[in-house]
């Protein structure tokens, strides 16, 4: 399973193109959207190229491919119109394939949220972890920094964090990528 996952668009078109050119090069199984699609928030400043309407063209042209879960800055009006679900505070998907790298056997539970619910408790994320097995990965955003480490206080919980792809708080806009049980971080770029 390749699952390309983003969060933190918050209405940045230029930021958005560059993601999907991502999309198209990596071919997905999956995209994983994981909040703040299209506001850029009353904590933040205006993101460069801050174009809702384009943003939302783009993630309607992948629809079939997404998976999404509420970020703090979605409301009911991002559901009216976005063509996919977007308002869920977490999603679950399990892979069979993956190796577990507590466990050592087969399958991995992966936890999708935004980070303000449920979290880690790092960057000053929230400091909640929803009760997972052994082996998971909790796979969040909200901070806009980058993370891939195991959760303090409980090295059997694997957290991850694919920094943010419009408002970037650690320097660089990125996504991640998850194959076969491994995450890694990727730099968007534009022309």
């Amino acid at each position: 399973m390749k699952l390309l996952i983003a969060s933190d668009i918050h209405g940045a078109a230029k930021w958005c193109r560059s993601l999907m050119d991502e999309i198209e090069k990596e071919n997905p199984d999956r995209v994983i959207l994981l909040g703040d699609l299209l506001y850029h928030g009353p904590r933040n400043d205006l993101p460069e190229d801050y174009a809702p309407k384009e943003v939302i063209a783009m993630l309607n042209g992948i629809k079939d491919q997404v998976i999404a879960v509420r970020g703090n800055c979605e409301a009911e009006v991002d559901q009216m119109v976005l063509e996919f679900p977007c308002m869920a505070d977490y999603d679950v998907l399990w892979d069979p394939e993956a190796q577990n790298p507590v466990t050592h056997g087969k399958g991995q539970e992966l936890f999708f949220t935004h980070g303000h619910i449920w979290g880690p408790g790092i960057h000053n994320s929230v400091d909640h972890l929803p009760n997972l097995p052994k082996g998971s990965a909790l796979v969040y955003g909200h901070t806009h920094k980058k993370v891939n480490e195991p959760a303090p206080g409980n090295p059997d919980i694997l957290c991850f964090n694919p920094g943010s792809v419009g408002i970037p708080k650690d320097g660089t806009h990125s996504y991640g990528i998850y194959e076969s049980g491994v995450f890694k971080h990727c730099l968007l770029e534009t022309e």
